[in-house]
């Protein structure tokens, strides 16, 4: 069962340490730590992926700003409460780690999913005609426990996920994206925010034949 819930949530970054570790939290004596990892697109810009890493993996204690890490893992998420709100929180839970010389010859940026949909898609097209679909999929983690990853579709794949229903299972590929995006705090002050979300490239429903509605979550208390 184990080794089935490691297989619905795969990824794989790779790209330049750009921050020092920052303690996130403590299990078992074991100590796990967040760090920056700045992962270059096709198109020369560049996505800025927050990796969970624990202190068994590498030295916390010194920096590393500057180094070319490979990280393989699973895109989790976790919601965090503050000022009366919960907070979808994201991030690359890495299980193995390399550090490499160079990005040549290697696919930076890669991630497989299989869950289930627990919102109702919502499509919609830009101004400029562009078709986008965004899906919030619910995958399965061990102890009973589900990793909720806002995925963004576009144009066909945008038009197929527009016409499904909570409950579907699918699975996707495609790659770990950041986006800013300003947020109004109150009355006058306007904030900065990153967002983090699946960019679809390739998606398949899968009938097997239960009812899902059952396999997922009630949706209203994940952000």
């Amino acid at each position: 069962m184990t080794e089935k819930i490691l297989k619905n949530n795969q990824a794989v970054v790779a790209g330049e340490i750009i921050s020092d570790f920052e303690f996130s939290h403590e299990v078992f004596g074991e100590g796990f730590y967040f760090v920056k990892l700045r992962v270059n697109r096709l198109s020369h810009s560049s996505d800025t992926i927050p990796l969970l890493v624990s202190e068994r993996l590498i030295d916390v204690t010194h920096s590393h700003i500057g180094q070319y890490l490979e990280a393989h893992g699973q895109f989790r998420s976790y919601n965090k409460h503050e000022n009366n709100k919960n907070h979808l929180v994201l991030s690359l839970f890495v299980r193995e780690l390399e550090f490499i010389d160079s990005m040549e010859n290697r696919k930076p940026n890669m991630i497989f999913l299989d869950g289930y949909i627990c919102k109702e898609p919502v499509y919609r097209t830009t101004p400029l005609g562009r078709e986008i679909a965004d899906v919030l999929l619910a995958v399965n983690r061990a102890y009973g426990k589900s990793d909720y990853i806002p995925c963004i579709c576009w144009g066909r794949n945008a038009r197929y996920a527009g016409n499904l229903s909570v409950g579907s299972r699918i699975q996707l590929w495609g790659r770990i994206q950041s986006r800013e995006y300003q947020k109004r705090v109150g009355e006058n002050n306007v904030v900065s925010r990153v967002a983090y979300e699946i960019s679809v490239n390739k998606m398949e429903y899968i009938d097997d034949g239960i009812n899902l509605e059952r396999k997922v979550a009630d949706s209203g208390n994940i952000g």
